[in-house]
């Protein structure tokens, strides 16, 4: 096994053409023709989880975070973070991050945390511009059609909410004359052929079309598969920053908080809004989340996430918005089983283990 394999496995669940722009999710340092026989999974790359990774044996650090995110000016050892780059290069231990990608991906990490918040209904919050969908065309015979169809959705094509295999055909005639060292499926070298066909079209997520594209050529009979890609406006609905949800049973501001500390495990929250507000409905964006406050749809009541500012908060109030600010890292516990369970699942050799964080912060009373 290569880290290759390993960076292919997670981006099957989050692809890393779903990152934003700014981000620098992916293989930040190490060589993808690697051997790999351990990895071990953490929020961030620091030196604890270096140390860590260095007795468990471990090859590959997969985290949420990536270790590289200000480019690297100067290879000094007396800058913390360089010298941790520098460490695991001279160790031979490769580092892949799996971040916004991961935040926003059917399955990922805030519909997990919406999961272990215990809301109902849960469905996607803030649909995100640049999970471009396309119009995959191609032209096949009546008798593979259904052949195709399985294929290019079972590769991820043809989702439609809550629908799978959706797609259009309609009937044709297609010509084609092949050469003298073809090897067609119908017709005869050297002579204008028509033959009746199907046009079949089906939306893909753009990020995965390079697998839809590769299962459409393994299931169609032609030599040369014809194909058209339209990039369109449309965007992904099930790829989206956050959840939102409703609460099983009606309950205070107050008491919705201490359920959110009691799930997350954790010694504090904060709360923006007074805490006799009754709370119906809640969104969840993991990490930091406070930017995106004056983009709350308004039936939503609350939303949990973390890194609220001072500001976040008085944009909160004035829309009537309550929060409850379960820290960074908090909301983003879960990054971590998430990713272990998913390589477990994908590799039955991979020896995989886990890197548990100690809280950052810690609260202070009299």
């Amino acid at each position: 096994m290569r880290v290759r394999d390993v960076c292919a496995a997670v981006e099957d669940l989050a692809p890393l053409d779903w990152a934003y722009s700014w981000d620098h999710a992916g293989l930040n340092i190490g060589d993808p023709a690697a051997p790999v026989e351990r990895v071990l999974v953490a929020l961030s790359v620091t030196e604890d989880v270096l140390a860590a990774a260095r007795r468990r044996k471990a090859q590959m650090i997969v985290s949420h975070h990536p270790i590289i995110w200000d480019p690297l000016k100067a290879l000094r050892t007396d800058n913390p973070g360089t010298r941790l780059c520098i460490e695991l290069a001279h160790a031979g231990i490769a580092c892949y991050s799996a971040h916004t990608n991961l935040d926003i991906c059917p399955g990922g990490l805030n519909e997990l945390l919406a999961e272990r918040l215990g809301l109902v209904h849960s469905k996607p919050l803030l649909q995100v511009a640049h999970a471009r969908q396309v119009k995959l065309v191609t032209f096949v015979p009546e008798t593979h059609l259904a052949e195709v169809r399985r294929a290019v959705c079972g590769a991820g094509a043809g989702v439609v909410g809550e629908y799978v295999q959706c797609s259009f055909s309609a009937p044709g005639v297609g010509t084609f004359m092949p050469g003298n060292k073809a090897q067609p499926f119908s017709g005869r070298r050297r002579r204008l052929n028509e033959a009746p066909e199907r046009r079949f079209e089906v939306l893909a997520p753009k990020a995965l079309i390079n697998q839809i594209v590769a299962a459409l050529k393994k299931a169609h009979p032609y030599e040369e598969t014809a194909y058209d890609l339209v990039t369109l406006e449309n965007t992904d609905p099930a790829v989206a920053l956050g959840r939102r949800g409703n609460l099983p049973n009606a309950a205070t501001l107050d008491d919705f908080a201490q359920d959110v500390r009691r799930r997350l495990r954790l010694s504090h929250v904060r709360v923006v809004g007074k805490g006799d507000r009754l709370i119906r409905t809640a969104a969840v964006i993991g990490g930091s989340g406070g930017g995106d406050v004056a983009s709350m749809p308004g039936d939503v009541d609350v939303l949990v996430t973390g890194d609220v500012g001072y500001h976040d908060a008085l944009t909160a109030e004035q829309r009537g918005l309550a929060l409850v600010d379960a820290g960074h890292a908090g909301t983003e516990q879960f990054a971590v089983p998430l990713l272990a369970g998913h390589l477990r699942k994908h590799f039955k050799h991979l020896r995989v283990s886990t890197y548990a964080e100690p809280e950052l912060f810690r609260a202070l009373s009299e």
